[in-house]
C-alpha cells in the first residue's frame, strides 16, 4: 500500500513539473524563431526571441547605446553552422555560438561568443568572445514592430539581417 501511495505521489510531482513548464513557454511575452540557410550545401541556424516594439522607444531606450545587447528576447541568440564561415571578416569555424551586438546611432558591432547557451545578456563574458565584425546600418522603409533576422541568399554568400523598429542591421557571411 506504501508503495502505491509513493508512485502516485511520484507520479502527481512530475505530472506538476510538466504542467509548470508548459505554462512557462506558453507565457512568454516574446515568441520564438528558427532562421535558417545553405552556404555551400551547409546548413546555417539562427536561433532567437521575437519582441515587439509595443508602442515602446527601442535604439536608444529599450536597447541602450553602447551596450552589449541579446539581440532579441530572453535567452541569448544562438548561431549555429555546420561549416566554417567567414562573419564580416571574423573566422568562425563550425559549431554553435550566441550572437550579441552592441548598437550605437551610427555603427553596430556583431558580437560572436563561444558560450552559445546563456540567458540574455546577464553573465555576458567577453573574455569568451571568439571575435567582433562591424555591421552595416540603414534605416528600414518603414517601422518593423516584432524584431525579426533573416539569412538571405546573395549570390554565393548569406547576409544576416536584424530588422526591428527603423533600424536594419546587416552583415556578410561567406565561405573562408
Amino acid at each position: 500500500m506504501k508503495a502505491i501511495a509513493i508512485a502516485a505521489a511520484s507520479i502527481l510531482a512530475l505530472s506538476l513539473t510538466v504542467a509548470v513548464h508548459a505554462q512557462e513557454k506558453r507565457e512568454r511575452a516574446s515568441p520564438h524563431a528558427d532562421v535558417s540557410a545553405t552556404l555551400a550545401g551547409k546548413k546555417i541556424a539562427v536561433s532567437y526571441g521575437r519582441p515587439y516594439m509595443k508602442g515602446r522607444a527601442i535604439f536608444g531606450g529599450l536597447v541602450p547605446w553602447g551596450q552589449v545587447w541579446r539581440t532579441g528576447a530572453d535567452e541569448a541568440t544562438t548561431f549555429t553552422t555546420e561549416t566554417d564561415v567567414v562573419v564580416g571578416g571574423l573566422k568562425v569555424p563550425k559549431g554553435e555560438y550566441s550572437l550579441f551586438t552592441i548598437p550605437t546611432e551610427k555603427q553596430w558591432t556583431l558580437v560572436v561568443n563561444k558560450t552559445a547557451k546563456q540567458w540574455g545578456a546577464f553573465k555576458y563574458d567577453a573574455t569568451q568572445d571568439l571575435g567582433r565584425a562591424q555591421m552595416t546600418v540603414t534605416g528600414a522603409s518603414k517601422p518593423v514592430e516584432q524584431f525579426t533576422i533573416e539569412l538571405v541568399p546573395t549570390g554565393k554568400q548569406l547576409t544576416l539581417k536584424l530588422s526591428w523598429d527603423k533600424t536594419v542591421a546587416s552583415v556578410a557571411i561567406a565561405q573562408p
